[in-house]
């Protein structure tokens, strides 16, 4: 496979800077950041980011709060909304089609690692609309597999979808504190290569995957693991 050079336009470049700056601002008006484990993070080097998926809140928090600008991959459907499409093309987001393999996509995420910069991803592959996790579909083990590079779990707290009515309340008085919102950054997680053929492959890619969302599941609280429930691996 044949990795073309990333390049990240320079109006992506510009937004970037005033994007996570506005909504770090707007995050800190509406609720009380709280960000755990940031010395986790290899500044400077390729990795993976791998965030529980709720509602909208999430990947704008987890951009705008991280120490480095990581490049994004969402959902294709979200760029044909009003509200949230403009904005992702403003940055760069990188879209996928859900469940499909993307031979492009691919090689455009090996060489945004190979450029040495970050890629942040949900696992589950979309929102759950509720705290408890949803099952990780294979694409992450998929890009563990042929990427080589650590995997991050970054467990959101408290973006869920009544965040926004939560901070309304707040600022109208009927709530006395403001909504509490938390991103806890893992320890990587490395693995080594994969060598299995055939279905023991993509069973292995699959248990990478699930790997990660369990160790995501050991950053959150209990009533977050959803179907890891009793496997979470909690940080040593």
């Amino acid at each position: 496979m044949q990795i073309e050079k990333y390049h990240i336009p320079f109006h992506n470049q510009i937004n970037r800077i005033f994007l996570r700056s506005f909504i770090r601002t707007l995050f800190h008006i509406l609720g009380r950041v709280t960000i755990v484990g940031a010395e986790n993070v290899p500044f400077g080097k390729p990795y993976v980011i791998a965030i529980n998926h709720i509602s909208i809140f999430d990947p704008p928090l987890a951009v705008s709060f991280w120490p480095e600008k990581p490049e994004v991959i969402g959902a294709a459907d979200v760029f044909e909304k009003k509200g949230q499409g403009p904005l992702l093309t403003m940055y760069g987001v990188i879209p996928v089609h859900r469940g499909d393999y993307d031979r492009v996509l691919l090689e455009k995420i090996l060489a945004i690692l190979k450029s040495g910069r970050p890629l942040l991803l949900a696992p589950e592959g979309g929102r759950s609309h509720k705290p408890a996790m949803r099952r990780a579909m294979p694409g992450i083990g998929y890009i563990i597999e042929h990427a080589q590079v650590p995997v991050l779990p970054v467990g959101l707290v408290g973006t869920t979808d009544d965040f926004w009515q939560r901070a309304k309340a707040y600022w109208l008085g009927k709530r006395r504190e403001r909504p509490e919102l938390e991103m806890r950054i893992g320890k990587p997680i490395h693995f080594p290569p994969i060598t299995q053929k055939g279905a023991e492959r993509r069973a292995a890619r699959q248990s990478n995957a699930d790997l990660v969302m369990r160790t995501i599941a050991g950053l959150l609280p209990e009533e977050y693991h959803g179907v890891y429930a009793g496997q979470a691996i909690h940080p040593t």
